[in-house]
């Protein structure tokens, strides 16, 4: 939700009108904590003068998902701005020891739910549009341990860059975000005693991905990476 936050607060910033998705947030929380800070986002959507809706929704189910866009439709007519957020970390666990389960649920929330939630969308998107894929910089590297989130942030990235191909024909821009260590709830899951100090904070994600949606529509800035600058932790 800290993401979603910093991505509200900047777009205010910036005069846009609305970016959001029906999101679970990369390193959420309990539901209470998720409750709290969507209750807090829709308050700056709506401090800075624009429309907001809270949606629960699971992204890995397409009812869900069909059931998040039709409400978003209904309420705003369209989506000008899809932010793929969603996503989630399991313990670290070599590929001997991780429950299929686990794998399974990170796939299809991390991927599958970005697949689905794209795909509900874009009937709803038109010329000038944009899509912010949300992934991390394990879509191009390797960490052990976490072979279930690795595997789902390459095959997003992966998505992501076919997605841009497709959609250039119709001005839909797509961007990917790749994030290094960024200091978000997420860490809970695998890494409790992470070095949080050296990370960089949610809102600099959201700074530099409202910088780039700021630029004209002839011009994408295709992939975002931004690292700390004490580099991997």
């Amino acid at each position: 939700m800290a993401t979603a936050l910093g991505l509200v607060d900047r777009t205010a910033v910036a005069g846009s009108d609305e970016l959001e998705d029906g999101e679970l947030e990369d390193g959420c929380g309990d539901d209470e904590d998720d409750e709290e800070g969507a209750d807090e986002t829709l308050k700056q959507i709506e401090a800075s003068g624009a429309r907001g809706l809270i949606i629960q929704a699971d992204v890995s189910k397409l009812a869900e998902v069909q059931s998040l866009v039709d409400r978003g439709w209904d309420v705003f007519g369209s989506v000008d701005i899809l932010v793929n957020n969603a996503g989630m970390a399991h313990a670290n666990l070599g590929v001997d020891q991780l429950p299929y389960a686990t794998w399974r649920e990170v796939i299809e929330t991390n991927l599958s739910g970005m697949f689905l939630v794209t795909q509900a969308a874009l009937p709803l998107m038109r010329e000038g549009s944009v899509i912010v894929n949300n992934l991390s910089v394990a879509a191009r590297r390797v960490f052990t341990g976490s072979s279930a989130y690795v595997a789902s942030k390459h095959g997003a990235l992966g998505f992501t860059d076919t997605l841009r191909e497709e959609l250039r024909p119709r001005g839909i821009r797509v961007i990917a975000v790749l994030p290094g260590a960024t200091d978000t709830a997420i860490w809970e899951s695998f890494w409790p005693d992470a070095p949080r100090k050296k990370m960089i904070s949610p809102e600099i994600v959201a700074r530099a991905v409202v910088d780039a949606l700021k630029l004209p529509p002839e011009s994408t800035v295709e992939e975002l990476t931004i690292r700390p600058s004490a580099g991997t932790l």
